[in-house]
């Protein structure tokens, strides 16, 4: 059956409607980019670059409230203590392989500096999950040229899901994971207003697979479809990246951040002790100008009506995960190591057949 996301498959979840294109990209200006790189030779690769950039780029100098939140600590997202610090995203965002942070930080400080885009380009965000079960990760594959690549493919719309970019080589509760988005509208006060998540999947059990409440990875067994070995294979990681129009102070920016957790663990997501979990939420619906000199005016939600947009963030979050899984297709890589996609044939008969009874 090929390959689809997850409305697509007649299964819906959550009760907010998704934007035009059920993806991060519905927050105005939000685009993503990717460098998917699959080969055989010289050495294996299953790796890649994903890059989102807020206000179609322009975040460099005209800055985001932001806030991240780390519901386990054992990955890396680099840029995190000047969020911390000033309330600010001041930067694209770049996930890709562990091994490669580095490499892909240094390409985004230089790219920052060549095009003379901020003046503290040197602080860039990175976010990374591990792929060294399906990608040669020793043999470093990534390089500055595929994150200026990335930066190029930027654009809004839809978004390519599964094998693609950071994504290319993750596993996600034991079947092939990658990358994924959705998105939610929430109206508040009059406005409306759009919540997109984009993730990088890496993580999780078979046994703890849900879909919609149904413990669906225990009703698909190992016999039918194989367990990937273990070998090189830990708990895994997620980063979840939340975006949203709603004018937000850093601090509410916080509260999105958590509630991607609550979308993490409606899927079977539960933070274990080996996983980097580490989720980042902004808002384009303040202006922060880099060459402000004097006291400029910002808009904020008042935080009892937050509720609809943590609602959002959850319900993004956890279609966001799906589409990864259901797009994402049977892949053999390093050392012939293969991963199993999620089944897709049967798979809304069999979510009607066992879904709990409200």
């Amino acid at each position: 059956m090929k390959r689809a996301r997850l409305r697509e498959l007649g299964i819906n979840v959550g009760v907010l409607p998704p934007g035009e294109f059920n993806a991060i990209t519905d927050v105005a200006g939000v685009q993503v980019g990717q460098a998917t790189l699959v080969y055989d030779q010289p050495r294996v690769a299953r790796t890649g670059v994903t890059m989102i950039l807020p206000r179609a780029g322009a975040v460099w100098n005209d800055h985001c409230y932001a806030a991240y939140h780390s519901f386990n600590g054992k990955g890396e997202l680099t840029g995190t203590h000047w969020i911390s610090e000033s309330g600010m995203l001041c930067f694209p965002i770049a996930l890709t392989t562990t091994q490669q942070v580095g490499t892909v930080h240094e390409a985004m400080v230089r790219y920052g500096k060549d095009e003379g885009l901020s003046t503290i380009y040197s602080l860039a965000v990175v976010g990374e999950t591990y792929d060294g079960f399906l990608n040669d990760s020793s043999a470093f594959h990534v390089t500055a040229e595929h994150v200026r690549a990335a930066l190029a493919d930027a654009s809004s719309g839809p978004v390519r899901e599964g094998n693609t970019g950071g994504g290319t080589g993750m596993i996600c509760h034991d079947f092939k994971g990658g990358t994924g988005t959705a998105s939610r509208l929430v109206e508040i006060a009059g406005e409306l207003y759009t919540v997109g998540a984009l993730v990088q999947a890496n993580y999780g059990s078979r046994a703890d697979f849900r879909i919609d409440g149904v413990p669906v990875g225990r009703l698909i067994g190992s016999e039918q479809i194989p367990l990937p070995g273990k070998a090189e294979k830990s708990d895994g990681s997620i980063i979840i990246v939340v975006a949203t129009d709603a004018p937000l102070l850093p601090g509410q920016c916080k509260r999105l951040a958590q509630r991607a957790t609550v979308g993490l663990a409606r899927v079977g997501g539960h933070g274990h002790n080996g996983s980097g979990d580490l989720f980042l939420a902004f808002s384009t619906g303040n202006h922060l100008p880099i060459d402000a000199d004097a006291p400029f005016a910002v808009q904020t939600l008042p935080n009892q009506l937050m509720n609809p947009l943590f609602n959002a963030v959850a319900e993004a979050v956890e279609e966001a995960i799906l589409n990864a899984l259901t797009a994402a297709e049977t892949m053999t890589g390093y050392k012939g190591r293969m991963v199993h996609a999620l089944p897709l044939e049967g798979l809304k008969e069999l979510i009607d057949r066992y879904r709990p009874v409200e």
